[in-house]
């Protein structure tokens, strides 16, 4: 799977818009769109940081419960 479309699943995966995501990742909105619209290429690691930070994100939460 290309970066382009991991990035853009990781996002819809948490039901953010492209803005919201950007806000919460600390990534520009428009270099998400970017990277989403394959005008840019990220660098490989760049989807797994942010699989990374969602999960870890995830298990805090579900440990506070």
């Amino acid at each position: 799977m290309d970066t382009a479309n991991t990035i853009k699943e990781l996002r819809e995966s948490i039901g953010m818009s492209s803005k919201e995501f950007s806000e919460h990742t600390g990534i520009p909105v428009r270099t998400l769109e970017d990277w989403e619209a394959t005008r840019r290429t990220p660098p490989e690691y760049i989807p797994r940081l942010i699989a990374y930070q969602l999960k870890y994100e995830e298990l805090v939460k579900d440990f506070a419960r």
